[in-house]
């Protein structure tokens, strides 16, 4: 996680009150947004004098199992120097607290406020560079009292959102995305929201198995069958390693969510065996991983006028 240093900030019991503060045009509001979908409960803007207002605000969020961050700048320079005081305060009242400072550049500050078109909030006249220097000298004291510090220069938003949900939710970017295994039949067409799909039709059908046809994949003697199958176990390994090596890779996209489809003919006997089997093999990969079979919610019609499987 390049660029970040701090005090540690780790709190023991209670969750940590997150202050989110640092230079203006590092990269707060995106920090926030990050936050958000993250599940914190979040306040964008705060006047630091209204800080120790949020003490009954974060009692009842913990009681809810949340945490809170508030994020708080210059642009309200009147009070800002009341920061410190005011974090005082907040301890006090018995809330701990983690600060997060965003830092960045002074060249690459001036060149997103150039790109941006926007001005710098710190209302004091002079060149951008004197007010980014101004900001620098008020923030001082808050920055040495920082537990984390994020050096913004080269930092993309997806990389922020990374390395906020490791330093705050103490999670790996793999843990936060929800993973879904579904199986399912061709011929009902494939699932709109499959991210990644195996076609495993290859494999002898047990439809053609007149014991096995009115089963499905969940009963033992057709799973046995499919997975009896020369090549069966072969794709199940191969597959296992494939999607544990590169889960983590989907995840560090900001990705929240990756549906993998497996898909026979029909969906009720080969793919539901394998998936299942499948979602065995990836739960120290992905352990909150979810498995639905789309066309198998019982058993097919016993007169065989149904398409094969």
């Amino acid at each position: 996680m390049t660029g970040i240093s701090g005090n540690g900030g780790t709190h023991e019991g209670k969750q940590p009150l997150l202050v989110v503060t640092g230079m203006s045009g590092a990269g707060k509001t995106q920090a926030m947004k990050a936050l958000e979908d993250l599940g914190l409960f979040c306040i964008d803007n705060l006047p630091p004098t209204f800080l120790p207002q949020l003490a009954d605000l974060y009692a009842t969020a913990q009681e809810q199992g949340r945490q809170v961050a508030v994020a708080t700048d210059t642009r309200g320079l009147g009070v800002f120097t009341d920061v410190l005081l005011s974090l005082e305060t907040l301890q006090q009242l018995d809330v701990p607290l983690q600060i997060l400072f965003l830092d960045c550049a002074d060249e690459v500050l001036i060149r997103r406020f150039s790109e941006t078109r926007r001005r710098h909030p710190l209302k004091t006249g002079g060149s951008l560079t004197e007010q980014i220097a101004e900001e620098r000298r008020i923030l001082a004291d808050v920055r040495n009292r920082a537990d984390l510090v994020i050096d913004t220069s080269n930092v993309r938003p997806a990389d922020l959102k990374t390395d906020l949900a490791r330093l705050v939710t103490g999670g790996a970017a793999e843990s936060r995305m929800s993973v879904e295994l579904v199986s399912f039949g061709f011929k009902h067409g494939v699932p709109l929201d499959a991210d990644v799909i195996f076609d495993v039709r290859f494999l002898p059908n047990p439809f053609y198995v007149p014991e096995l046809r009115p089963l499905t994949g969940l009963d033992a003697p057709v799973a046995d069958f499919v997975l009896a199958q020369d090549g069966a176990e072969e794709w199940l390994d191969s597959t296992a390693a494939y999607l544990s090596r590169w889960l983590p890779a989907y995840a560090a996209t900001d990705r929240a969510r990756l549906t993998v489809a497996v898909g026979c003919t029909g969906g009720q006997h080969r793919s539901v065996a394998l998936a299942t089997e499948l979602a065995e093999r990836l739960r120290d990969a992905s352990p909150g991983l979810a498995l639905r079979h789309r066309d198998a919610p019982g058993q097919v019609p016993e007169d065989g006028t149904t398409d094969a499987d």
